[in-house]
């Protein structure tokens, strides 16, 4: 295993097996920067978002990092304002126009019940399916998804779907292990993409992680990706400093034995939760 190593989506596109992640990343220099490091340190998976407000930096970073495109799996999201089958055409092609290139490899319904269409989100949620599905069979999508849906909103959509959900990205780290969900979409040949797999830096205090990450010799953030991993979790750190961009991607050089994994399993609610898409205020 590497870092270029992939898993098989179940349309058998490929996708490298730890992305990363944009979340908080600053627009401008610190988004642009940090992408091209990652690149030039061989990351060649990159997720950003409409919501993060950086996707013109991280497009930025990809073409200055002098990697070719098709070479590096590139993820983006449908945000909350946008639903329907033509909003959702026109939020992709902006994403597109920010991102400096004429196709995604991944593209996901970023959250499954917004405020905005609380009332209708079953509707929503299908019409918008229904574009990503054109997309998707236009090739302006290598492989369309969605972030944050829980069992319900999948079966939901279900019931109009003619293209399954070949991702679902959720909160998933040490303490916050969604067992239900995760059953369900691995049920369903769906990929799970961990996003805060280092409990936005919460992780780092905890005693269990501590006591294995000197077990191992790891540090602790290379600890969580590696039980993310042991789980077939697609975690997607993030950081804009190079010294912990290079330091995330160097776990394939040990492993966690069981008991270990087991440890981490037991942990609960030491990053909290995830939030609940049908509560969220946004």
């Amino acid at each position: 295993m590497a870092l270029t190593s992939t898993y098989k989506l179940s349309n058998g596109v490929e996708i490298p097996i730890i992305g990363f992640g944009t979340w908080q990343t600053p627009d401008g220099e610190v988004a642009r920067a940090s992408v091209e490091i990652a690149l030039k340190n061989g990351y060649r998976h990159i997720d950003t978002a409409e919501a993060y407000g950086n996707e013109a930096s991280v497009g930025q970073g990809i073409l200055d990092s002098g990697v070719p495109r098709g070479e590096i799996f590139l993820t983006s999201k449908l945000w909350n304002s946008y639903r329907g089958y033509d909003e959702t055409i026109a939020a992709f092609n902006e994403s597109l126009n920010k991102l400096k290139t004429d196709y995604l490899d991944l593209f996901l319904i970023h959250w499954a019940n917004p405020i905005k269409f609380r009332d209708n989100w079953e509707e929503a949620n299908a019409e918008s399916w229904r574009a990503m599905e054109d997309l998707y069979k236009d090739g302006k999508i290598k492989a369309i998804g969605v972030s944050n849906f829980r069992t319900h909103h999948l079966e939901e959509l279900a019931k109009t779907q003619t293209i399954q959900p070949m991702v679902n990205q959720m909160f998933l780290a040490p303490g916050e292990l969604q067992a239900k969900e995760v059953a369900y979409a691995t049920a369903h040949g769906m990929q799970l993409e961990a996003y805060s797999p280092l409990g936005t830096g919460k992780i780092f205090q905890n005693q269990t992680m501590q006591k294995i990450a000197k077990e191992t010799g790891k540090s602790v953030a290379q600890v969580a990706i590696k039980w993310s991993l042991a789980h077939g979790f697609l975690p997607l750190p993030k950081s804009v400093h190079e010294t912990f961009i290079i330091e995330n991607a160097d776990v394939f050089d040990f492993e966690l034995t069981p008991e270990q994994i087991k440890e981490i399993n037991e942990l609960d609610g030491i990053v909290g939760y995830a939030t609940d898409p049908d509560t969220a205020t946004f």
